[in-house]
C-alpha cells in the first residue's frame, strides 16, 4: 500500500469513528434524564467535536436524525425482518416481521419514545419518523404480495396493511412491553392472524 493510500485509510477510519461517536452521543442525550436538548451545539459539545464537524459528517440536523435512526436500526438488528420473506407461510411471515420490529423497538425504547414525542413539535424529526413509518408500511405491503393467498385487493387490502402496521407499531409495543414475553408473543400471533383473516375476507 502506498503512503498516500495508507494515510487516506487512516483519515477515513478516523472520520467513521468520529461519526459513530457523534451518533452515540446523540443517542445518549435522548436516553438521558430530564428533557433532552437535541441541538447541533449540544451534540457537538458532548461529543467533544466542533459544530462544523457535526455538519461535515451529517450535512444538517435532519441528516443527523436520519443517521440516528439508521444507528438505532443497526443496534436493534432490524435486518432480522428479512427472514419474514423466506417464511413458509403467511402467518409465520407476519409473526416473524412483527417480532423483528418488537425486538428493534425494545433495544432503545426510551430513545424511540422520546424521538416520537419530539416529532410532534420538530418538523425535521417528524419528516424522518414519517419516512420510517412509510418504510414499515412498504414492508407489510410487500409481505402480503409475497403470499398471494393472503393478499386482498382494493379497500380490504389497505385495511389489512393498516391493521398489520398498527400491530407492529411502536405504540402497540409500548403498551404490551410491560407484559411477559409469552403474553406479548400470544397477542402478536392473535392480532396478526385476525388482521390476515379480515384482509382475505375469510
Amino acid at each position: 500500500m502506498s503512503p498516500r493510500g495508507y494515510h487516506s485509510d487512516k483519515r477515513q477510519a478516523a472520520a467513521e469513528e468520529t461519526r459513530r461517536r457523534i451518533l452515540e452521543t446523540t443517542r445518549r442525550i435522548m436516553a438521558g434524564k430530564g428533557i433532552p436538548q437535541l441541538t447541533i451545539d449540544v451534540v457537538a459539545a458532548q461529543a467533544d467535536v466542533s459544530r462544523q464537524t457535526v455538519y461535515n459528517a451529517f450535512g444538517s440536523k435532519s441528516g443527523l436524525l436520519e443517521a440516528l435512526c439508521d444507528h438505532l436500526g443497526e443496534r436493534g438488528k432490524i435486518e432480522r425482518m428479512a427472514k419474514a420473506f423466506t417464511a413458509p407461510n403467511g402467518i409465520e411471515a407476519i409473526t416473524t416481521l412483527v417480532t423483528a420490529f418488537y425486538g428493534f423497538w425494545a433495544t432503545d425504547r426510551i430513545v424511540t419514545r422520546r424521538l416520537r414525542g419530539l416529532a410532534t413539535v420538530d418538523k425535521d424529526l417528524d419528516a424522518v419518523i414519517k419516512a420510517r413509518d412509510a418504510r414499515q408500511r412498504m414492508a407489510m405491503t410487500a409481505l402480503l404480495e409475497r403470499f398471494p393467498d393472503l393478499d386482498a385487493s382494493g379497500r380490504e387490502r389497505e385495511r389489512t396493511v393498516d391493521l398489520l402496521c398498527a400491530v407492529a407499531s411502536f405504540e402497540m409495543f409500548d403498551k404490551l412491553a410491560g407484559q411477559t414475553e409469552l403474553a406479548v408473543s400470544a397477542a402478536l400471533a392473535l392480532l396478526s392472524e385476525q388482521a390476515l383473516v379480515r384482509g382475505t375476507g375469510e
